[in-house]
């Protein structure tokens, strides 16, 4: 009897030896689903960084990171600030220049994508947009979204950083006037976004 105490002993094991198994296979598929997502991010932001400017803003960013990246690696780091500071006779501090890139994701270096990243967010939000709206409104006491052209003029020698003639001149190449009325939700695209938006 002692024999088939064993024998049942021995057939009771091996069927307890697959309920061990069995919770190994769901440890392993969240290993696999969790980095899935994080190579899906990248391209998104990348998409979104371009669709923000048109293509003449871009390849005027291009040329100001070039100009930046003084040793042509690709990258702005604080060597290429302190370069181009002392290119323009001033000299800056690792601290100074440590302080420009910390917005950046790498506050270490800085690619071209992060350096679109970082125009964009700050011109391309829609509080900026809204707020240069928002001040012309505050003198379209009917609300039609056009203010006299001779207004603006007066405005704009007149209040805040006041324009010189030769800069009214040159804004008035860019403003949209139509019948001596200056269209200034367009022209606050304009700003924003360029003319090329469209």
């Amino acid at each position: 009897m002692g024999d088939e105490k064993k024998g049942l002993a021995k057939k009771g094991a091996p069927s307890k030896a697959p309920a061990k198994k069995e919770p190994e296979p769901p440890k392993a598929e969240p290993k696999k689903e969790e980095p899935a997502p994080a190579p899906a991010e990248e391209p998104k932001k990348s998409k979104n960084v371009l669709a923000m400017f048109s293509q003449s803003q871009i390849q005027e960013f291009k040329e100001a990171f070039t100009m930046i990246d003084q040793n042509r690696d690709g990258f702005i780091d604080v060597d290429d600030l302190k370069d181009m500071y002392n290119s323009l006779g001033r000299e800056a501090s690792d601290k100074e220049c440590k302080e420009l890139l910390k917005e950046a994701p790498d506050p270490d270096k800085l690619n071209f994508t992060g350096f679109l990243t970082l125009f964009g967010e700050k011109t391309s939000g829609t509080d900026p947009e809204a707020t240069l709206l928002n001040a012309f409104k505050m003198f379209d006491e009917q609300d039609k979204g056009v203010l006299d052209e001779a207004y603006v003029k007066d405005l704009l020698m007149n209040m805040g950083d006041n324009f010189k003639e030769d800069e009214i001149r040159q804004t008035w190449k860019e403003i949209p006037v139509s019948g001596g009325k200056v269209d200034y939700p367009t022209f606050v695209r304009y700003i924003k976004r360029g003319k090329d938006d469209e």
